[in-house]
């Protein structure tokens, strides 16, 4: 398919560089583009130190596939508890691409940066960068230097009144403590609103309003008794402004990855260009 498709992979192991070259070999491929993935102190996937010699000779016996770039992926970037240790990593990089570039007699790029590393060690930028979640505009160093990009929202599906006393949702884990306005939104856990919202909050009408019981497969419950003049149909935002994914991370005791990439495909994607 990376052929076919003119797609340049990652390559982390002499299994799968051996696998993609036999494979472009049959098909008479000359010269295609790879990405060589090293492993400086990550310990996830890449070549160590001790595979340079192999890797070398068994890239410079063939013409099938060339390098466009060499990378290594940071453990600890984002914390300056582990500025040592990256530091450690980044040597470790410059010394094993540097023997690799000396090998061949084409350019090879180098990145090693992420998002947090392009805030706090521009100094290593190299040919290239890997923008990841700050694409959305969030940083994991200085949030204040980016605006977040990313809103997740839904609409108001129903509502209802409800006396105090009555029970909300499944296995009934909420208690109405007063007369109520209750408001169901068609989002739930099968659309990567986590279980775990909980007795978190939501915005409608740009005002806060509290998740009432489980969070439901399709669905959940807000208490919208506060929100003047609320109605169906009515925008919610499950993150976005004023309700960024870093705090409902924090809340989750989790990180602004998973609650971005829990969003399940079913989610409708809408995307703005300026």
């Amino acid at each position: 398919l990376c052929y076919e498709y003119h797609l340049e992979p990652e390559i982390y192991s002499f299994a799968l560089l051996r696998a993609f070259l036999e494979c472009g070999q049959r098909l008479g491929i000359r010269q295609y583009p790879i990405h060589l993935k090293l492993d400086t102190g990550m310990h996830r996937l890449g070549f160590t130190q001790a595979d340079i010699p192999t890797l070398l000779a068994l890239l410079q016996s063939q013409k099938t596939l060339m390098l466009s770039s060499v990378f290594t992926h940071l453990a600890g970037s984002d914390e300056a508890c582990f500025d040592d240790y990256t530091t450690l990593q980044w040597q470790a990089f410059d010394a094993m691409s540097s023997q690799i570039r000396a090998a061949f007699p084409y350019a090879i790029d180098r990145h090693i940066l992420n998002s947090a590393c392009i805030e706090r060690f521009t100094q290593w930028q190299c040919e290239r960068v890997r923008l990841g979640i700050g694409l959305y505009g969030i940083s994991p160093v200085n949030q204040q230097a980016l605006m977040q990009v990313a809103s997740f929202k839904t609409q108001i599906l129903q509502l209802h009144h409800y006396a105090k006393g009555e029970s909300i949702g499944y296995s009934r884990k909420a208690y109405l403590e007063r007369d109520s306005v209750v408001a169901t939104i068609p989002v739930g856990y099968a659309d990567g609103f986590l279980r775990r919202n909980k007795g978190g909050e939501v915005l409608v009408n740009g005002r806060r309003a509290r998740l009432l019981g489980n969070i439901c497969m399709d669905a959940c419950m807000v208490d919208v008794t506060d929100i003047p003049d609320v109605k169906e149909g009515d925008t919610v935002v499950l993150f976005g402004d004023s309700l960024s994914i870093s705090q409902v991370a924090e809340r989750l005791d989790t990180i602004p990855y998973e609650i971005l990439t829990s969003v399940s495909q079913r989610v409708k994607r809408v995307y703005f260009h300026e």
